[in-house]
């Protein structure tokens, strides 16, 4: 099975109305066995790839994941990611910043926390917080006592084109950065925090912050919608993937990375005839 991950792709310079994109697709698996065995694939060739990432030594690849709560970016990455050896690859997730980070520039504490070459690093949430939850909530632009802090389009504005701008350095420098927004529905969030409640071992997801955010759905789909538009590019494109059945983002969420990978067209180094000659001699030695 072959999933076009292009259908997802937002195109540089796009208008971006979430309500008009799919939160939910027609079931790519006939069942779980065949979404195991599918997945099983995506995996190992995940693996592959990270190895030739590493071998090879050009390139760093940079996976960011946004979403509401609930829409499961921890499953997508720890199920896509299972196979990848975790000496190269790096998990990093970001919540409310810190009072230390509060006295950087916004992008400071995420560009600590990129990927080396050879490496894939993934951020669970990033520095586009920065222009999502602080836009949601204006009180949080104020406490990053910036000289003018009025929650004005120019904010944004000019965050936008930061983002764009490190992007863009980020891949003209070897590291390729693929953005994934996990789409869900209200709905849909509503069914998960229902289990949250009712189910024991999801008892400890639950968090009332889930609730109070929830109020500011309307303003977040905004939010997404106006971040979304402004920094997707034709080198650091956004994917927005349908998220209400987990099996089928996570299929295209391994989709996308994999493409991702092969676009790089690493092969491993190449060995010259002076090493390949010393390998010979040692392996004789080691033959006795």
């Amino acid at each position: 099975m072959k999933i076009d991950a292009n259908a997802f792709k937002l195109g540089e310079g796009d208008e971006v109305d979430l309500g008009l994109w799919a939160t939910k697709v027609k079931p790519l698996c006939k069942s779980k066995k065949a979404y195991r065995k599918e997945l099983q694939d995506h995996v190992e060739r995940l693996s592959d790839q990270q190895r030739l990432l590493y071998a090879s030594n050009r390139h760093a690849l940079l996976l960011v994941f946004q979403a509401m709560d609930t829409a499961g970016k921890d499953g997508a990455i720890r199920h896509v990611m299972s196979g990848v050896n975790p000496q190269g690859c790096q998990v990093f997730s970001f919540q409310h910043p810190s009072a230390r980070e509060l006295q950087h520039d916004f992008l400071w504490r995420t560009t600590r926390d990129l990927p080396e070459r050879g490496r894939i690093g993934i951020f669970n949430r990033s520095y586009y917080e920065e222009v999502l939850i602080v836009r949601v909530h204006s009180s949080i632009l104020q406490s990053e006592c910036l000289p003018d802090a009025a929650a004005d389009e120019s904010v944004w504005r000019g965050r936008y084109r930061s983002i764009v701008d490190l992007e863009r350095h980020l891949h003209a420098n070897g590291t390729r950065i693929v953005k994934v927004f996990l789409h869900l529905s209200k709905e849909e969030q509503r069914k998960r925090l229902l289990a949250r409640i009712d189910e024991p071992d999801k008892n400890w997801k639950f968090s009332a912050a889930d609730i109070a955010e929830r109020k500011f759905w309307d303003a977040y789909m905004q939010a997404y919608g106006h971040a979304l538009s402004a920094t997707s590019t034709a080198d650091s494109p956004w994917f927005i993937v349908p998220a209400d059945d987990k099996h089928d983002a996570r299929l295209i969420v391994s989709q996308i990375v994999l493409d991702a990978l092969q676009g790089l067209k690493m092969r491993y180094p190449v060995v010259s005839a002076a090493r390949r000659q010393e390998l010979k001699t040692i392996r004789k030695q080691l033959a006795k």
